[in-house]
């Protein structure tokens, strides 16, 4: 359960209230000492006795909505008719919808839309099989793909369980980019069977974003699936997590005063997002991170170690750290957390370098109470949207999706990956960055403009775009 009201788990009270004086501030008030916060109040009705009212208010989760609506039956005069849970309303019927983008008014338009016009449509690209990103909707559609085994918080709930995810996903590429995205969740975790059906699927898409794929699995998915297609893959759990955490750090940076081939970087989680931010880290110039999983330090002694961590351990800990989480940190300029809920403490946090910075983002609990962080780093990130400088990969997805959209990218190189995290860093300007803002909101105007740019400007240098500038788009 979250540790204060969030808007996440918001209710709307319909009640029937005795008209006294007090009525409304009864309510307001016993909400309040329930722990529960008033974000608004609305008389729907009145009559000579009695009033109706909405009340919502944000509260920690269903337990204490619960116990909410039941302190407010208690109250005298009280009758509590209905209780909606605002999020379940917003996802009600699903997030997304299919509208087509011409008129279809008479036998005409049936005609050109439909048979027999299409059929010359269909023609010429089989013809000439290029025209099908003019004249389909391949060209800004992307398919949001998983099989439900790592989602969010959540872990192996299955596709189905997934699905509002990728809907929520969808609707993002939407409001950000303009973006067509499609929620795919697969019946199967089978590696080979995930890699065909998106092959199957791929003609109608111009790239592919894999979601929520648990480790090592993902990895092998993504590479295949490079391999196979002409079309962008990018498992956004991995790169655009890297974006968005390389982008935070190169700002936080700066406002420390501290270089990133200097300083000590510490990381927690050695899955699909460690690793990624790992290696964008390393791309990026970091020379001295050490990085722990569940049992420890990962260096070249540890026995046990998989494909994954063996290349952890040779590309990371230059000065052989061993031990624990806890002994790594000591003396560290930098924590990264990206694992699990409650493995530090403020006194932890306590024992890292002067002017130290913390990024805990695991979600919905981070590795360390951002408050006790607080009271030793010098700058703080996690997650989490009630926190100041939330690493959210909404920061980082549009953008690159856009720009590779825009080149006609067949592939995603490190090359991008870094030109996205420099223009998102840059988004921030010297008179703005401060400790508390090393990361644009992700509602700010120039977030996915500035990404899109820097991402198609490096897929045409480095030779992955198939779209000519001024090229005729259609």
């Amino acid at each position: 359960m979250p540790s204060a009201p969030s808007v996440s788990s918001s209710i709307t009270v319909r009640m029937q209230v005795e008209a006294r004086p007090t009525a409304v501030s009864d309510l307001t008030t016993t909400i309040e000492r329930a722990g529960g916060i008033v974000t608004a109040l609305d008389v729907t009705h009145s009559g000579h006795s009695r009033i109706g009212v909405d009340v919502t208010c944000a509260t920690r989760g269903e337990d204490h909505a619960q116990e909410i609506v039941e302190t407010l039956q208690d109250l005298d005069g009280v009758l509590v008719e209905r209780v909606s849970d605002r999020t379940f309303l917003m996802h009600l019927g699903g997030k997304l919808s299919i509208e087509p983008k011409v008129p279809i008014r008479n036998r005409d338009d049936l005609s050109m839309v439909y048979t027999p016009g299409v059929a010359r449509v269909c023609e010429a690209i089989a013809a000439r099989p290029a025209d099908a990103r003019n004249l389909t909707i391949k060209r800004n559609t992307i398919a949001v793909v998983t099989d439900g085994t790592a989602v969010l918080g959540l872990g192996d709930i299955g596709p189905l369980a997934a699905l509002p995810v990728m809907e929520g996903k969808a609707a993002l590429f939407k409001r950000f980019a303009g973006i067509d995205a499609f929620p795919l969740p697969l019946a199967t975790t089978d590696t080979d069977e995930i890699v065909r059906t998106v092959v199957a699927i791929a003609p109608a898409f111009a790239g592919i974003n894999l979601e929520d794929i648990s480790a090592p699995r993902c990895f092998e998915v993504e590479a295949r699936l490079r391999e196979a297609l002409d079309i962008p893959v990018f498992h956004d759990d991995q790169h655009g997590t890297a974006i968005v955490a390389l982008a935070a750090l190169t700002n936080a940076l700066k406002v420390v005063g501290k270089e990133l081939a200097e300083v000590r970087i510490v990381m927690s989680g050695a899955g699909a997002a460690g690793t990624a931010v790992l290696k964008l880290l390393l791309r990026a110039g970091a020379r001295d991170v050490v990085v722990c999983d569940i049992d420890g330090v990962v260096h070249t002694a540890r026995p046990g170690l998989d494909a994954s961590l063996a290349w952890t351990a040779q590309h990371t800990n230059p000065r052989g750290v061993t031990g624990t989480l806890r002994d790594a940190i000591a003396g560290a300029d930098v924590f990264i957390g990206l694992s699990a809920p409650d493995l530090l403490t403020g006194d932890d946090i306590a024992t890292m370098a002067p002017e130290s910075i913390v990024f805990a983002m695991a979600n919905p609990r981070p590795e360390v109470d951002p408050d006790e962080a607080a009271a030793h780093a010098a700058i703080v990130g996690t997650g989490r949207s009630d926190w100041a400088n939330q690493i959210n990969n909404v920061l980082a997805f549009p953008g690159v999706f856009r720009g590779l959209l825009d080149a006609h990218s067949t592939s995603v190189n490190d090359e991008m990956l870094l030109a996205a995290a420099r223009a998102l860093a840059d988004v921030v300007t010297d008179e703005e960055r401060n400790a508390t803002y090393i990361v644009p909101s992700v509602f700010h105007p120039d977030v996915t403009t500035r990404v899109a740019a820097a991402v198609e400007r490096a897929a045409r240098e480095t030779g992955a775009a198939s779209h000519r500038i001024g090229a005729d788009v259609g």
